[in-house]
Order: C-alpha cells, then structure tokens, then sequence
C-alpha cells in the first residue's frame, strides 16, 4: 500500500507540478486549495506527510499546522515565498517538522519527503518503551510525554525527540549539524537556526526546575545535556 501525501497550496500548477513528481515515486496524492478542504482532508484521509503553503486566504498554513498539532503529530513539510526568519521560526514552533521556500526544487521536495517518512516509519516501528527518567524529568517517547515534577507539559513532537536525544547522550556535546542530522533523521537543508529555536522553547519549559541537569550550550560548538 503506498504512502498518502496530502498536498495543500493555493497555487494549483504548484500542486500539480508536485504531485506529478510524487506519484513517479508511487505516492498516493490528495489534494487541497485552502486551508478549511485540507484539515477536512487530513481528517478523513489520515495521510502519511502533509506538505502546506503557508500564504492561502482565509485560513492559512500556519493556523492549518496549529489545528492539526491538536491532534496529531503528521510530518509538516511547510512552504513558504517568504524567506525571512521570523516566517520560518514561525512555522518551527508551531509544530511543523520542516519548511522549503519557493522557488525550491521539486526533486529535493521529494527527497526531504522520503527521509521524513523513513525517521517516522522507524519510530512508529520501535517496539520497546522508550522513557528515560532524570531528577524531576521523565521524557517519553513512546507516548510523546513529558513530565516535570510530576506535571505532564504541553510539547511539539520535535521539541520531544530533541531533548530525548540529548538526555540519551548525558554530557555530550553535539554540533547544531549533528543534532539536525539525528533528530530531523536526514541531511538538513535549511539553517541550523532550526536547532537554536527548539532549544530555546525547551529552556522556557524547563525553566524553575531545581535538578541535577540542565540544557548547556557549548559557546561556539553546539549543546549538551549536562548532568551534576
């Protein structure tokens, strides 16, 4: 059974053009136009990946993406003619797992939806419970929980993988590269303000927390999950 990719931009020789390209790689494609047919597609279909426009009238790409994190963590491939960094920090925090902004090349589309889905397809097929339990910290991954003293916290799904990662790896310090490349699962092709963004949202969750760790960052390397 193929891999259903939902489609979403207001620009219909866009979706076109992609879905021409996805369907030589044996996608199954559905698509919309705005906003309020793709969250009534999302919720019907129950695709694989989402790849979404963030400039539609009415309701936009943003406020699509915030909808669907409600209830879903679905990879979020966001795109975008706006290249400031404001627009795609945007994007970032709201929960989409990554953003290509237009003009972009259709095949290296394709290649961040393939290394996408092979990252989400070798999650979902971990059969031990992945928790790791620190002083007054317990993230887990099978769930997607976190918990602080006890409380359970709201949290984006890569924010998640992204302290599960660096608390596997106690007092190891990792480059901004490094950390795009094994929680993002593929060879990032955007900034590596990608990484500075999810660490500062984790810090403002993290914070007050009198324990044994903390999120480090190494000045002119990367960070660390530093344990005392």
């Amino acid at each position: 059974m193929s891999q259903k990719v939902l489609v979403v931009d207001d620009d219909i020789n866009i979706v076109k053009l992609i879905k021409l390209y996805l369907e030589k790689e044996s996608f199954t494609v559905i698509t919309a136009h705005n906003g309020h047919d793709a969250l009534e597609l999302f919720r019907h279909e129950n695709p694989s990946i989402i790849i979404l426009d963030i400039m539609m009238p009415e309701m936009d790409g943003n406020q699509v993406c915030r909808e669907i994190r409600k209830t879903s963590d679905v990879p979020i491939i966001m795109l975008t003619a706006k290249g400031e960094t404001f627009d795609k920090v945007l994007s970032l925090e709201l929960g989409a797992d990554d953003y290509m902004v237009k003009p972009f090349e259709t095949k290296e589309l394709v290649a961040r939806i393939k290394a996408i889905l092979r990252r989400s397809e070798s999650k979902s097929g971990a059969g031990a419970t992945e928790c790791i339990t620190y002083d007054k910290l317990e993230v887990n991954l099978t769930n997607y929980e976190l918990k602080i003293d006890g409380r359970i916290l709201e949290i984006p799904p890569k924010e998640l993988e992204l302290l599960y990662f660096l608390a596997s790896n106690p007092n190891r310090v990792f480059t901004r590269e490094q950390l795009l490349e094994e929680v993002w699962g593929f060879d990032y092709f955007g900034d590596s303000r990608t990484v500075d963004v999810h660490i500062k949202r984790l810090r403002e969750k993290l914070e007050g927390v009198e324990a044994n760790w903390q999120l480090k960052t190494v000045w002119g390397v990367g960070y660390k999950f530093e344990v005392r």
